[in-house]
């Protein structure tokens, strides 16, 4: 299922063959056991061999240790992955991953002169690999959809961080083709697995009507949508050197580089798409909605811009989700959710998890009460997932139907009012105006 490559065909094969003759005619060598497959290392072959596409904060915290892994090190010190590849727009981060990376390995394995890992600039030269099976990508929103979408096609499973998709177009282009190529998926809605399974206890407990019947929730985050106006700067820079600003575009409309050059340019969304997802993952997680049935996204105004009203969503089980803090509390930095039921409520965020009345999170869950899909590592999820080809804890059909949520809350925002959204169409009923807003016209080459 894997893509050919005429860059690795006899020319390679003869290149890699001579290599073997070579090592087989210099006698007897010291192997080391990590290539054998021991000392706690898989062998060679049963390592899934990764890249990293993106290598900002995010990005090289997952290669080489940070807060979205959760395990010391990063995948780079996992003894069942093999990095392959690392790549980025920005020479410099793509030349400081491969250095640490290859410094790293020839530490680990014993080869003072390791050179396995290499670099590239533009992703398509990682996906023309035939040896990568899966890749990490940590990107600019806007590159996140169309860049997973051709990783599938290219054969290979990926670990996408947020926001998953821009436009609900691009989200059901997301669906069809992993559905299509049969590659595994995983969005980087960490909360699913981590922190303890605090969200996955309050998902279970609120299922289990410990708080009586849902009613409503409180998501403390403003949902967001990508603002398809017309982009115009003033302030054009030189680009920096090793930049490729063409590339850091790619499917946006030109604009000069002005110096910006973050997740997103100025200007190209309304409200929250990168910290929302992991909070209305949750939410949606626990309504457990019919997820072709209709919802009612209701905005309401509390100033002149739209970051400062409130989006009311209506779900057809009844259930209200507010994007605002519970009354009379504060937005904590951690985000999460309260749920509110007809018996008490409970709110849980990435540092704790409470109950009104207490005793509600005192009493255990019982064998015979619903349970969702558990998992205690997000990335080793994935990796699990690669290996048994089940579906992740977050799949495409999950990660999309939540960040379709957070689109056409965006979408009331930028309207400033009421909108009903048909998830079985992938549309808004008898709205011509909010459906212009499901997509945008990429710039060539980069067409969906």
């Amino acid at each position: 299922m894997k893509t050919a490559d005429s860059r690795f065909g006899r020319r390679e094969f003869l290149k890699q063959g001579s290599r073997l003759i070579g090592l087989a005619v210099a006698g007897p060598a010291v192997v080391p056991c990590s290539v054998l497959g021991r000392g706690g290392f898989h062998a060679p072959g049963e390592r899934i061999a990764m890249a990293f596409i993106g290598l900002g904060g995010q990005g090289t915290g997952h290669l080489l240790g940070g807060a979205w892994t959760y395990i010391p090190g990063g995948y780079i010190a996992r003894k069942d992955v093999q990095v392959v590849a690392v790549c980025d727009v920005r020479a410099e981060r793509r030349q400081s991953a491969q250095q640490r990376c290859n410094q790293m390995y020839a530490q680990k394995f014993g080869q003072p002169d390791y050179k396995g890992v290499e670099a590239y600039n533009d992703f398509r030269d990682v996906l023309a690999r035939t040896d990568v099976d899966a890749v990490l990508v940590a990107l600019p929103y806007h590159w996140a959809a169309p860049m997973a979408a051709m990783a599938a096609k290219a054969g290979k499973d990926v670990y996408c961080e947020k926001p998953v998709a821009i436009t609900v177009r691009e989200g059901r282009n997301l669906v069809d083709v992993f559905k299509r190529y049969g590659r595994i998926y995983q969005a980087g809605t960490q909360q699913r697995s981590e922190y303890g399974g605090k969200f996955r206890i309050a998902c279970e407990l609120v299922r289990n009507g410990r708080i009586g019947q849902l009613k409503e929730v409180y998501a403390y985050r403003l949902p967001g949508a990508f603002n398809p106006v017309p982009w115009t700067s003033d302030a054009s820079q030189p680009v920096p050197a090793g930049f490729d600003w063409d590339l850091w575009l790619g499917p946006l409309p030109w604009r000069p580089y002005s110096g910006e050059a973050g997740h997103a340019l100025p200007g190209m969304f309304v409200g929250d798409v990168n910290w929302s997802p992991h909070h209305y993952d949750i939410i949606q997680w626990t309504i457990n909605p019919n997820r072709l049935a209709p919802i009612e996204v209701e905005f309401e105004s509390k100033g002149r811009s739209a970051e400062e009203g409130i989006v009311h969503y209506h779900y057809s089980n009844g259930v209200v989700v507010h994007s605002s803090a519970y009354p009379g509390e504060a937005v904590g930095g951690d985000g999460g959710a309260c749920f509110v039921g007809t018996q008490g409520r409970i709110a849980v965020d990435r540092g704790s998890i409470v109950s009104y009345p207490a005793g509600i999170l005192k009493e255990p869950l019982g064998p015979n009460d619903e349970r969702v899909y558990r998992a205690n590592s997000h990335s080793g999820n994935f990796l699990e997932c690669v290996r048994s080809r089940q579906r992740t804890i977050c799949d495409p059909d999950t990660a999309v139907y939540t960040m379709n949520a957070i689109l056409i809350g965006g979408i009331s925002m930028i309207l400033r009012r009421r909108l009903r959204w048909n998830p079985a169409r992938w549309e808004f009923e008898n709205d011509d105006e909010a459906n212009r807003l499901l997509s945008y016209t990429p710039r060539p080459p980069w067409l969906l």
